[in-house]
This record gives structure tokens, sequence and C-alpha cells, in this order.
């Protein structure tokens, strides 16, 4: 049986007038609710089914699926626009929240308007500009492409079990130039803050990171394409943050600043990165660094004096990984802090080739089984 979600109120809104009878004598499980504006989103969530038919957010508006049922399924029928066309800080434009959720994006498009926000700066100024997407949901979320981030595309929180597939970021109309510049800046595609994640079968067309890992454990990360940005990256790596097992398996990063890439803060302390394993991906058309692993970052750019707060152990490139660059660019960079680089690092998995060899600094990382 399946109930509307106008019969749902209505009978909620007769109980009530009984007392004494909890919420959860409803158990609205059957009703299938379906969303047509931001107006309709509340009696939708009461709803374990959802369908989300095309319309567009208003300016300054949450698009807020938080809090949704345990076991909700959300399916996109249609082209939605987020984010509005007026300046606005913060976001999300679109949150989604929940246990065991299921999103199914069915191939549409959610576009978050980013010519109206783009301006070279990103995050570091100019006009506000919203993130598009907190997702901290466990589940499955699939099927979607997302076009025109303002700035950060996904920031990915979840406290349970989550895999990421199939979705399509195009943020090539940012690449215009403007005084040197493009136009769309800091649109990582995925922020990771979380623990057991696997993002797969992944598109990320952007001008930033394609992977941002900021804390967290146990994160896939597989079978993805990264263009045009700034690579994969762990990091940056501030003051407490702990990344441990992570595992890069058969991406492809191409036309990027970066390849491969680990990145702490100057100055950060009691922080950590460990055991992170490289497996089959293949880099190519790199115009800095093939594989750079740095502790001297700062967002204004590294101040070339590593500093020693950041624990980096355990960092493997596991067989059959293929890093070419351009021919102005480092094959590999490491510059660690005085004994912070530390464990296994069995590099006998990577082969570079393309600019010049780079460096590794200090002599005493722990590298085996490569040499440049």
């Amino acid at each position: 049986m399946i109930v509307s979600t106008a019969s749902l109120l209505a009978f909620a809104t007769v109980i009530g007038q009984f007392g004494g009878v909890q919420a959860a004598a409803l158990e609205p499980r059957a009703c299938v609710g379906t969303i047509t504006s931001i107006s309709t989103v509340a009696a939708a969530k009461l709803c374990t089914t959802i369908s989300i038919s095309p319309f567009t957010v208003p300016d300054k508006t949450i698009f807020d699926l938080t809090g949704l049922l345990t076991g909700t399924v959300v399916n996109l029928l249609g082209n939605v626009n987020v984010c509005g066309k007026t300046p606005w800080a913060d976001g999300p434009c679109f949150s989604i929240s929940g246990t065991s959720i299921t999103f199914n994006g069915g191939g549409y498009t959610f576009n978050g308007n980013g010519a109206s926000f783009w301006d070279t700066l990103g995050s570091n100024g100019g006009v506000d500009k919203p993130k598009m997407f907190s997702v901290t949901m466990s589940g499955t979320f699939k099927d979607l492409h997302v076009a025109n981030s303002p700035r950060h595309v996904f920031s990915i929180g979840n406290k349970a079990a989550l895999t990421i597939s199939n979705v399509n970021i195009d943020n090539t109309a940012g690449n215009t130039l403007s005084g040197g510049k493009t136009l769309g800046h800091n649109t990582d595609c995925f922020d990771v803050s979380a623990s057991s994640v696997t993002i797969s079968k992944c598109t990320c067309n952007n001008q930033d990171d394609c992977l941002a890992i900021n804390s967290g454990s146990n994160i896939v990360f597989t079978g993805n394409k990264c263009i045009g940005g700034h690579g994969i990256s762990i990091g940056s790596i501030a003051t407490g943050k702990v990344v441990s097992t992570v595992s890069i398996i058969g991406n492809t990063v191409t036309d990027s600043t970066n390849g491969l890439r680990i990145k702490t803060v100057s100055g950060a302390t009691g922080a950590s990165v460990t055991g992170v394993s490289y497996t089959s991906n293949v880099v190519s058309g790199i115009s800095d660094y093939g594989v750079v692993i740095q502790q001297d970052y700062l967002n204004g750019g590294p101040t070339g004096t590593p500093t020693n707060g950041v624990t980096i152990k355990d960092i493997n490139f596991v067989s059959g990984n293929t890093v070419a660059v351009d021919s102005g660019a480092k094959e590999v960079y490491v510059l660690c802090g005085t004994g912070s680089c530390t464990g296994t690092w069995n590099w006998s998995g990577l082969k570079v080739s393309g600019g010049s060899k780079g460096s590794i600094t200090p002599s005493s990382v722990p590298i085996t089984g490569f040499t440049l």
C-alpha cells in the first residue's frame, strides 16, 4: 500500500488530537514523498522513499535532506539547479544525512551555477561562494552528474560505511582564464574527513584537488579519473588530524599540476598520516610534481622549510604505478622534517619518467626499492 504524503500528515494531525499516542505509531515506511520545490521537502522527509522532480532551489537556500529516516531511498527524476546566483557564504547548497541511505542520481544533473560566483579567487576572497554538497550519510550515493560548483564540491563526513560511485563532476566551464588564472578555484571534488569511505568509478574535471583527505581511516579511492586539477592528495594535514589506512587503486590522473601528493601544514603538531598504499595508478601530463610529499605546506605557498610535528609513516607503492611528467616538471619531490617520515616506504612499485628527477630530503627518508 502506498500512502501519499498529504494523507500521512493528515493522519498525524488526527492522532495528535487524541494525545498520548507516540509518533512511532505512524510507521511511515510505505509512503512516497515527492519533492517539487523547497516547500515540499519537509513533508517528503517523513517517507522512506523520496522522489526529486526537476526544480530550481531559491537563492541562498540549502536543499536540506538531513535527518532522513533509516533506510530511505532517494531517487532523482530530473535536473536540479542549486546554489542560486546571489553570493552567499558557506552553504552547503545540498545536504544529506541519515543511516543506510540510498541516493540514486539516475544520471541527472545538479547544477551549481558556478559562473555566477567564479572570480579566480575561490574561497580565498572575492565574492562569497557556497560549498556545494555536504554528505554525512551512510549507505550508497551513486549515478549523479554535477556541474559548475561555485567552489568545493563534496564535503564528506560520514560516521559509518559509505560508497560513492559513478559521480561525474564537470567544472570545465571554470577553466576560462582571467588575468592568467582560471575563473574556477578551490573546486576540490572530494574533501574527506571521515572513515570507511569508498569512492569508485567517478570522474573529476576541475581546478583543484581531485581527492583531498583531511582526516579519517579506511578510505579507498579506486577506478576514478582526475583531469585538469591538482591531483590526488592527502592533506593538507593540520594540527590534531589523523589519517590512516588509505588505498589509492587503479586511478588515472591527467593534465594536472601534481599527480600523487601528501602535504602537511607547516608548524602543525599532534597529527599523523599512516598506512597509505598506491597500486596501479597511471599519472601523465603533470606540470609540477609527479609524486610530492612535503611538510612545509601553507595555503599561500610552501615555506621551503619542513617542520616535524606530523608523522608520515608506511607510504608504499605496491605495484603498477606509472608517473609521466612534462619536461619542466619534477618526477619526485620529497621534503620531510627531521625524523618525521618513518616506517616502511617500499617504492618498488613506482616508475617515473619525463622531466627532471627532483629530490628526496633528508637522505634518511626510509625509501627502498626506488632511486632517483
